[in-house]
């Protein structure tokens, strides 16, 4: 009934969006029923629906909510064609490639209002796609301008660029790839450093070793506390740095001077998952109060998934300890966010914190839909590969 009524809903507020072709094949509603086949299946409603929507990858055009215009490879993009890359990795359909070349090629390779010396990290988080397709296709001009961009990091002495948790996986998986592309261990050094100064001294330091969460920023570290008086540990921003985690370290090899402590970060963050996981499989925006705008949310639960699901397959996680509470949380996305037409439900709008972008709803528009299109791509390329 609730998916009948958005798209009902959609109609009357005029979104332009296409509903499901009649006959086509639904999604099942029992979690239990999400195999590999139902995953590849609901990753391609997703983007289907997005590629369609957005159907020009060059129009730089406003959203829905904001009526603004943003360049397309403005972070939320970025993250975008994360996920588009990694469907592409285990379903290569040209439209995939064509798409995100597309975009690269508009934007001659280059970041937010073609800055080659930004230092902030949501600005060149879209070199992320640009290295990705430049491995497939090797040419110099691709990766110009990132090559420039990461050795001006590393060869200033700066270190605390990444002051909010986000930019964490908006910058630090670039410099992985780099230096795994160009076999130049600088630049993993570099981004150890900024890693290291976000962890332990912004803030006071933002990664909470007692119980293994991270604060957004500054301005959550104690002596801030939710509601309920417990810490505010937001779902999106850690998952954040989960992602990036996982994205680290996929691309460095196991004997490189930080992997063991990038591991034992991860390992610490999921056991505190574990711990705070809804019943239903989601978790809450405020991940230890769900009376603060507590509820079903993707893009956390996104992120969270895509961790998980890759360190039970690496073999970092157990998979007899994890993997009830990956498949609960995977197939509770895939049943109850996915509409008919691909449209995403549950996605946070964005912000910092649990009262931003709210409302957060089966039918709410948030104020950027490319996100946390991205967030669950990425989450089900790594179960499309586990469920095998």
């Amino acid at each position: 009934m609730k998916k009948l009524l958005s798209l009902a809903a959609g109609l009357i507020l005029g979104l332009g969006i296409c509903a499901a072709q009649p006959g086509a094949r639904q999604l099942p509603t029992d979690p239990a029923q999400v195999n590999r086949q139902v995953t590849l299946q609901a990753m391609n409603m997703v983007n289907n629906y997005f590629m369609t929507r957005y159907a020009d990858p060059t129009a730089v055009k406003g959203y829905w909510a904001r009526q603004k215009n943003y360049e397309s490879n403005i972070w939320t993009r970025g993250v975008y064609y994360e996920g588009l890359m990694a469907l592409y990795s285990i379903s290569p359909e040209n439209r995939f490639y064509d798409y995100a070349m597309e975009w690269a090629n508009f934007h001659k390779w280059g970041f937010r209002y073609d800055q080659t010396n930004t230092r902030n990290a949501d600005n060149y988080c879209c070199a992320q796609t640009y290295i990705d397709l430049y491995r497939l296709a090797p040419e110099g001009e691709k990766i110009r301008k990132t090559v420039s961009l990461a050795n001006m990091l590393v060869n200033t002495p700066q270190v605390g660029d990444w002051t909010w948790i986000d930019a964490i996986q908006m910058g630090m998986p670039v410099l992985a790839k780099l230096g795994k592309t160009l076999d130049e261990p600088a630049y993993w050094n570099k981004m150890w450093e900024m890693y290291a100064e976000t962890r332990n001294n912004i803030g006071g330091g933002l990664w909470c070793e007692k119980e293994g969460l991270w604060w957004r920023d500054a301005d959550f570290v104690p002596p801030y506390k939710e509601p309920n008086g417990k810490n505010l540990f937001w779902a999106r921003g850690n998952g954040w740095v989960y992602a990036a985690l996982v994205r680290v370290m996929d691309e460095i090899p196991t004997d490189e001077a930080h992997y063991a402590d990038y591991v034992a970060d991860f390992v610490e963050m999921s056991k505190a998952l574990k711990k705070c996981q809804r019943k239903d499989g989601f978790w809450n925006v405020s991940m230890h109060d769900e009376s603060n705008f507590g509820g079903k949310e993707a893009t956390g639960t996104s992120l969270f998934v895509y961790g998980l699901a890759w360190g039970i397959r690496k073999g970092i996680l157990d998979a007899d300890e994890y993997m009830p509470m990956l498949q609960k949380a995977w197939g509770a996305l895939v049943t109850e966010c996915v509409h008919p037409n691909g449209f995403l439900g549950y996605v946070q709008g964005t912000g910092k914190e649990p009262k931003d972008g709210q409302p957060v709803t089966y039918d709410s528009m948030p104020d950027f839909e490319d996100y946390g299109i991205g967030c669950f791509l990425l989450a089900g390329s790594e179960m499309y590969k586990i469920l095998n």
